[in-house]
């Protein structure tokens, strides 16, 4: 009886995974056919961004050379006041502010 019980069980030695048996797959690097078309493509871009600039109208120059003046004065803005005299600028400016604007207590402690 007892080998009938036991006929459908396999008796080959159990073999332990091993990850010797497994191949990972390797990456492949970019051929030098992409690199080249991908530095073409590079180049391309910086070309039409160059031209486009040279067809600019009238207008759209004098656009980004305002803009370039406001922002070289903003620049200069910041430049005048040191960090501290910011501070004390903005603290003057609460200061003068009602009480209306005051935070109001949160906390029910004190």
């Amino acid at each position: 009886m007892e080998e009938d019980e036991y006929a459908c069980v396999n008796r080959a030695q159990l073999k332990i995974k091993d990850n010797s048996g497994i191949k990972k797959k390797k990456k492949k690097k970019a051929s030098k056919e992409t690199e080249k078309a991908i530095e073409n493509e590079v180049k391309q871009q910086i070309k039409q961004q160059q031209a486009s600039t040279e067809t600019k109208t009238k207008a759209e120059l004098a656009f980004l050379k305002m803009q370039e003046k406001m922002k070289k004065q903003r620049i200069q803005q910041k430049a005048e006041m040191t960090h501290k005299q910011r501070v004390e600028k903005f603290n003057q400016h609460l200061d003068s502010l009602t009480e209306h604007f005051d935070i109001p207590k949160v906390s029910w402690t004190k």
